[in-house]
C-alpha cells in the first residue's frame, strides 16, 4: 500500500527529471547518434564508443518524451487559465500602469547582462559551481554537446526556488514569470501553481520577443543579446545579432567579418605550429 511519503517522494522525483529536461531542451540540443547492427564487430574502444552513444540516443528520446507531457500539462495550464499570457508588450503595459511585479528566473549568466528594471530576480536554474566527480562529468558534457557554440554553463535547479519566491511574493498576488525564452518560465509557473499560486502571468515568448519600447531595461547590453554567448556570439551568428546587423549597416558586419577571418588565421597558425612540433620530434627520435 502506498503512503503518503511513498507519493511526495515520486512526485519530487518527477519534477526534478521534468526540470532536467527543461534545462536541456532550452539550452542546446545535442546531436543524433547513429545506431550500428549488432553483428557489427568494432573494436573494443569503438564499441564502448557506440555503446555511449546509444546511451546518449535512448537519453534524448526520454527527454523528448517528457518534453511533451510536459508541454500538454503547460498547455492545460493556460487553457484552464490557472496561467494567463501576457505579450511582452502587455507586459510593459501592466508593470507600468498596474505596478506588477515581473518574477525574472533566468540564470545569473543571462541576468547579468539585461533586465527589467524593477524586477525581482529568483533564477529556477542556476550554474553549478561543485566539483564533484559527477558535476564535472555534466560540465564536460554540456561543453562538448553545445555549451562551447552557446557560451551556456552546466546549470541545477535551485531547490530553494519555491521557498525564495514565498518569501517575497504572497499566494495571492499578481505575478508575471518570466525567462529568456519562455520555457523555464513556463515550468517555474507550473511548480508555483502546485504550490498554491493563483494569479500567474506567462510571458510569452520570453524576454528575447521583447521590443525595446515595450520595458525600461538596464544592463550592459539589449534584452535580446542576454540568451546569447560562447562562439556564437563572438562571430555574431546568432538571429539577433544579425537582425542586428541588418539595422547597423556595414560597419556592424565588418566587425564580425573581421572576427571570423581572424579565427581561420589562428586555427591556420595553429595547425602549421602543430605541424612544425611534429616534424621536430621526428627528427629527434630519428637522431
Amino acid at each position: 500500500m502506498l503512503t503518503n511519503s511513498h507519493i511526495l517522494t515520486c512526485k519530487k522525483n518527477k519534477s526534478t527529471r521534468l526540470l532536467s529536461t527543461v534545462h536541456h531542451f532550452s539550452s542546446s540540443m545535442q546531436p543524433p547518434s547513429l545506431k550500428l547492427s549488432p553483428a557489427y564487430r568494432a573494436p573494443r574502444a569503438r564499441r564502448c564508443v557506440i555503446q555511449m552513444q546509444a546511451g546518449n540516443e535512448d537519453f534524448e528520446l526520454k527527454q523528448m518524451r517528457d518534453m511533451a507531457a510536459a508541454k500538454k500539462r503547460w498547455d492545460a495550464l493556460i487553457r484552464e487559465g490557472k496561467v494567463k499570457i501576457l505579450t511582452p508588450r502587455e507586459a510593459g503595459y501592466a508593470i507600468q500602469l498596474s505596478d506588477k511585479p515581473l518574477l525574472d528566473v533566468r540564470p545569473s549568466v543571462e541576468r547579468k547582462k539585461a533586465w527589467v528594471k524593477a524586477s525581482t530576480w529568483i533564477p529556477i536554474f542556476e550554474a553549478d559551481d561543485n566539483f564533484d566527480a559527477g558535476t564535472v562529468a555534466r560540465k564536460v558534457s554540456n561543453f562538448v554537446m553545445g555549451g562551447w557554440w552557446s557560451g551556456m554553463p552546466s546549470l541545477s535547479y535551485d531547490k530553494q526556488f519555491l521557498s525564495k519566491v514565498g518569501e517575497k511574493f504572497p499566494k495571492d498576488a499578481d505575478l508575471i514569470v518570466a525567462c529568456q525564452r519562455g520555457l523555464r518560465s513556463l515550468a517555474a509557473c507550473e511548480l508555483l501553481n502546485n504550490a498554491g499560486y493563483k494569479n500567474l502571468f506567462w510571458l510569452q515568448g520570453g524576454l528575447e520577443a521583447a521590443e525595446e519600447e515595450d520595458f525600461i531595461s538596464e544592463g550592459p547590453q539589449p534584452l535580446k543579446f542576454a540568451g546569447i554567448g560562447g562562439v556564437s556570439e563572438f562571430l555574431g551568428w546568432t538571429d539577433q545579432q544579425r537582425a542586428a546587423s541588418a539595422k547597423a549597416g556595414w560597419g556592424y558586419r565588418l566587425l564580425f567579418s573581421a572576427r571570423l577571418v581572424g579565427v581561420f588565421l589562428v586555427a591556420d597558425a595553429l595547425f602549421i605550429g602543430a605541424q612544425q612540433v611534429g616534424r621536430y620530434i621526428q627528427d629527434i627520435r630519428s637522431h
